[in-house]
């Protein structure tokens, strides 16, 4: 069968395959691993594919459109988001008129609103395909009976009809990304080194956390970790497709989750002499044993991406992180500092029963850490999360429809608000949180002295931009609202 997998684009810089479907405001994008993978799944079994990677190249869709028709795709895959589902669903619409293919949606979205997006893609969407999607379409292309197929929901002509979920898959089976489709250099990120390629570990995640969406609509509440061999064999095959690549960023939530494992992979990449070769980065958990930290070190990891995300112990245990402490946080930071990491820390506003004074809080307790660097956002509420649906059946949800998700900029948008703390008072402590920790004279020369190569500096400069065009976009947004033409 020939395959379309098409990643839409949706405005400039909009982030698709991120947690957060935005325009980040570091103006990052993300390699697309998921899709890869089921590219190659598909590769392998002797399919006709092609990627077209249209939202971290900005495509015109036009030219998407152009590049799908010379194709002559017998299947179209999308990966749609809350905010840019219209949209996909338009372009789906447009390649299915000019090609006459089927079109099948994949994403957190599409498996949380399985009804409503079918009722909004009428006459254009023919499958659903929930949540682990990889051997799901697989089954699709090879042209499998489709009520025997797990995990998809699909249109008969009259009803919807949802198959029985496919069991969370055995992830040491999966092949490597098909990465030859993208370039890396496509993928900007200031806090990593440029270029740098993502690489998944694991899938599934033991953690309950209210808002986060991965676990809860796509891989499941268990952690599944790939070999030691397997992710080291992976960083190799990198490493001699793309020789310009300068990090390999483990992508995984929970990489630190399992000691054992990450032990593994550490003595597998010094054995082999990877940690020569290139750097590498990862996600953490405050909880993380502290044991594996110089053994990370010693095998050349770089930067801890770190989920501190709240400031205050109240704000952590209403979200449902489970077994983590500011006070652990402090430590974990304290002690990665000490050891030389490169530490990014991740933060949000907006938590059940959020006030001022623990949004300031917060801020405090990021500005108190020895971070290089921090991003802080307001809590995000996905569909299919069990912090969406409370705060759905408590009407704290702003949204009128899926493209409120976005602001007209593109941008980021909080859309919680509670009696006590407002959506406007989130926004306000975000943008605080962002000026109180960037602009410390301290920190501007902290990341001044963390200059060691035009590579550090390009990034520096690159993240800077991005700084300043979040607040002037802003700020020419809350002009343009403001402004005699939006009173009327």
């Amino acid at each position: 069968m020939k395959v379309a997998i098409l990643n839409p684009s949706y405005g400039n810089n909009f982030v698709r395959v991120a947690r957060w479907a935005a325009r980040s405001r570091g103006r990052v994008q993300r390699h697309p691993e998921y899709l890869l993978t089921a590219a190659q799944v598909l590769l392998n079994k002797g399919h006709d594919v092609i990627f077209v990677e249209a939202a971290a190249r900005n495509m015109p869709v036009e030219e998407a459109y152009k590049t799908i028709h010379s194709f002559k795709p017998d299947l179209l895959v999308i990966h749609a988001t809350t905010p840019s589902i219209y949209a996909d669903i338009k372009q789906a619409a447009e390649i299915k008129r000019l090609t006459g293919c089927k079109v099948a949606l994949v994403g957190q979205h599409v498996t949380a609103e399985v009804r409503n997006t079918f009722d909004i893609g009428s006459n254009v969407v023919d499958y659903i395909l929930r949540s682990e999607y990889d051997y799901s379409l697989r089954d699709l292309a090879d042209g499998a009976a489709l009520n025997d197929i797990q995990g998809l929901s699909w249109f008969d002509g009259t009803r919807v009809i949802d198959n029985p979920n496919r069991p969370p898959l055995d992830v040491t089976g999966l092949p490597f990304p098909a990465w030859h489709l993208i370039k890396p250099e496509w993928y900007p990120d200031a806090g990593k080194r440029y270029p740098f390629l993502t690489l998944m570990t694991g899938r599934g995640c033991n953690n309950a956390c209210s808002f986060c969406r991965d676990p809860q609509m796509m891989y499941g509440h268990t952690l599944r970790n790939r070999t030691a061999i397997q992710v080291v064999d992976e960083m190799e095959y990198d490493i001699k497709l793309f020789p310009q690549i300068r990090e390999i960023m483990f992508e995984t939530d929970t990489f630190g989750a399992n000691p054992d494992h990450v032990r593994q992979v550490c003595a597998e990449i010094i054995r082999r002499g990877i940690h020569k070769k290139v750097g590498w980065s990862c996600n953490m958990r405050v909880n993380t044993d502290l044991s594996v930290l110089p053994l990370m070190k010693q095998s050349n990891c770089r930067m801890l991406m770190v989920g501190f995300e709240f400031g205050t112990n109240e704000a952590l245990r209403v979200i449902r992180k489970g077994g983590v402490s500011i006070e652990m946080g402090r430590t974990f930071a304290t002690t990665a500092h000490k050891l030389g990491f490169t530490i990014h820390g991740c933060f949000m506003v907006g938590a059940p029963g959020e006030t001022g004074a623990s949004a300031q809080a917060t801020i405090d307790y990021a500005k108190s850490l020895p971070l290089d660097t921090m991003q802080i956002t307001g809590i995000a509420t996905y569909p299919g999360t069990a912090l969406y649906k409370w705060a759905k059946d408590n009407n704290y949800i702003l949204a009128n429809d899926w493209s409120d998700w976005l602001t007209p900029e593109g941008e980021q948008r909080t859309l919680v608000s509670y009696p006590q703390f407002t959506a406007q008072d989130i926004n306000r402590y975000v943008d605080m949180g962002l000026k109180e920790f960037y602009l410390r004279p301290g920190q501007i020369w902290r990341m001044f002295i963390t200059i060691h190569s035009v590579g550090d500096l390009l990034r520096k400069i690159y993240g800077l931009g991005a700084f300043l065009d979040y607040f002037w976009k802003k700020a020419v947004g809350q002009k343009k609202t403001s402004g005699p033409s939006s009173s009327n």
